[in-house]
């Protein structure tokens, strides 16, 4: 489900992880009952927007930007901006997005939950 890719040259994922570091994003780690890592989760609170990108594996990526004021940013009931694919091309579309210039609505911090989770608090 590519919506709105442009064509963009992909980009190596370790690099297009530091970027993402670079630019903010925050990582979880989801694992299973063994501790083995199932995802690399990155989300980014900007201006009124939230961004989220999975990597279930290097051909298997997606990412999401929505309204900061969505309740739940893992599984969004709309959001403005979705692209899916691999990794390498997901990120780039991802770091191509222009940053948004409001202020910030969403504030918060990560609450770990069930071994292997962890759920965004949204400060009020």
């Amino acid at each position: 489900m590519n919506h709105h890719r442009a064509a963009r040259p992909p980009c190596d994922v370790e690099s297009g992880l530091r970027a993402l570091i670079a630019r903010g994003y925050q990582f979880v780690h989801p694992s299973d009952a063994t501790g083995a890592v199932l995802a690399v989760v990155g989300v980014r609170v900007h201006g009124d927007v939230v961004d989220v990108v999975r990597l279930d594996a290097e051909d298997d990526a997606t990412a999401t930007r929505m309204s900061a004021d969505e309740e739940n940013v893992f599984t969004p009931s709309t959001w403005l901006w979705r692209t899916s694919g691999p990794a390498t091309l997901v990120l780039a579309d991802l770091l191509a997005l222009p940053d948004e210039t409001t202020p910030a609505v969403a504030g918060g911090c990560w609450v770990p939950g069930r071994p292997g989770t962890a759920k965004w608090l949204a400060a009020s």
